[in-house]
């Protein structure tokens, strides 16, 4: 059977005009964002609200060039096991240069017809401290505070554009994060505000008075690109070495808090709501902890491939069994929403074949993911009087997988950005497991219950003795 053609964008795009710059061209972004606006860009609405790309790092250069070199096109293949399906993405017309002071990037941002600043910098690139506030003694943070005219962070350049739109009179945009982080949108106000705090305090009350900062939640797993995704749209006839493949399921749930108005998103799916904190809370808890449940044990039983971590029946009972008595009946209701049907269509997500994801990168940045996605849940059941043994075990495999070599004596290359600290403490934990819980910026004050610790003595104990698959067996028949 013959590959299908890509499908191509349904309008005319000389005919677009900007009026959203977004930080951070990643593969989630382009198989998210720009997807929604490119579907309402085809309705023939919204031709005002094209994207201009832009990047803070050095490895936004790398992906400027590459999206220059075609027309700044995106290539979104869906990997649905029915048949995968290729798109051009056209929402993007401009990627600004990546460059020291980030002045091209101010200048966009003070163009008056940017009426949105979108971001995706993952989760770990808010310069948070544990206390959800901002960290002032990252060096990013304090090189801003001192040269706030020419910063290296993404919020320093908001900041000096949003200094510069008011001294000219423009209204501010609405900043509007689209990273999977709890209450997103009070993140980046706190880290907002907070840098502008450090030299400027009454810049930091114009700001958190006047600039908009909807929170949102976004949902669409999107594999990292290699080899193999590169040959999926050479399938199509594509050139291209930066796709992005995706699952076919996507979400984005939004504060209808835009001042200077927004793009008619909910005509295409998005939808708009005072409770995004249910859905976000739905979210983080059973698809991004149900992720941290698998891919562990996924990991120190070396497995490579997501949907094979579902294969084996003895993950898969682990993730059935901490979700329905552990985390699902923490999970406040949500509008409109059947909890067990939300995860049942997350179990058949995680098992599709096609996207291949990789356990690895569902074990990445666990020091950034833990204290989101697994520790509220553990916080909540014992706020209920509940011990919750099964979230409990899943935080110790954590800590076993951060030792470096799994079950089977593989050696597990870095994979968290505190890899080296965290390898440290995971084999001083093996003597001592209370050492891992004294994590306070993970864990708070949880290495502070007993119980909590007693319970995760004994499982740490019990991984390093006996290792995951027998502990899991056990946990099951218990």
């Amino acid at each position: 059977m013959s590959t299908p053609a890509p499908s191509l964008p349904a309008y005319d795009r000389s005919a677009l005009t900007p009026g959203i710059v977004h930080i951070g061209l990643g593969n989630f972004h382009r198989a998210h964002q720009a997807v929604y606006l490119d579907d309402l860009f085809a309705l023939g609405e919204g031709h005002d609200w094209a994207i201009i790309g832009a990047g803070v790092r050095p490895a936004d250069a790398r992906m400027r060039d590459a999206l220059k070199a075609q027309d700044c096109l995106s290539t979104v293949i869906e990997l649905d096991p029915s048949g995968k399906r290729a798109r051009r993405i056209g929402a993007m017309i401009d990627f600004l240069p990546v460059e020291p002071g980030n002045g091209a990037l101010i200048a966009a941002m003070s163009r008056p017809e940017i009426r949105i600043v979108s971001l995706t910098v993952t989760e770990g690139g808010y310069f948070m401290d544990p206390h959800g506030r901002l960290d002032t003694a990252v060096t990013e943070i304090r090189a801003d505070a001192a040269d706030p005219a020419a910063p290296q962070t993404a919020f320093g350049a908001i900041l000096a554009a949003l200094k510069a739109r008011r001294a000219a009179g423009i209204a501010p945009f609405t900043v509007m994060s689209c990273d999977n982080l709890p209450g997103n949108g009070h993140v980046t106000r706190q880290v907002v505000v907070g840098l502008a705090g450090l030299f400027d305090a009454e810049l930091a009350q114009w700001v958190d008075a006047h600039v908009a900062f909807p929170n949102g939640m976004v949902d669409r797993i999107t594999p990292a690109t290699g080899e193999r995704e590169c040959a999926m749209a050479a399938a199509f006839g594509l050139d291209d070495p930066v796709p992005v493949t995706c699952e076919p399921f996507r979400q984005w749930v939004l504060e209808d808090d835009f001042p200077t108005g927004r793009p008619a998103l909910e005509k295409v799916g998005v939808v708009f709501t005072d409770h995004v904190h249910a859905y976000e809370a739905m979210k983080i808890r059973i698809l991004n902890g149900g992720h941290a449940i698998i891919a562990y044990p996924g990991g120190l039983m070396d497995v490579e491939l997501v949907h094979e971590a579902m294969e084996e029946k003895l993950i898969l009972a682990f993730l059935d069994k901490v979700e329905r008595e552990e985390i699902i009946p923490i999970v406040l209701p949500v509008p409109g929403t059947d909890l067990a049907a939300y995860y049942a269509i997350i179990r058949e997500r995680f098992a599709n074949p096609e996207v291949a994801d990789t356990v690895r990168r569902l074990c990445l940045d666990g020091s950034n993911r833990q204290p989101k996605f697994i520790v509220p849940s553990i916080r909540d059941n014992r706020t209920a009087g509940r011990l919750p043994s099964g979230l409990i075990l899943a935080s110790a495999l954590w800590c076993r997988y951060c030792a470096g070599v799994s079950d089977s004596g593989v050696v597990i290359a870095p994979n968290d950005p505190n890899w080296e600290a965290l390898t440290a403490r995971a084999w001083q934990a093996k003597a001592d497991p209370a050492v891992w819980l004294a994590m306070q910026e993970v864990y708070g004050d949880l290495g502070e219950d007993a119980e909590v610790v007693a319970a995760f003595k004994e499982a740490l104990e019990a991984l390093w003795a006996k290792g995951a698959r027998a502990v899991i067996t056990e946990y099951l028949g218990g």
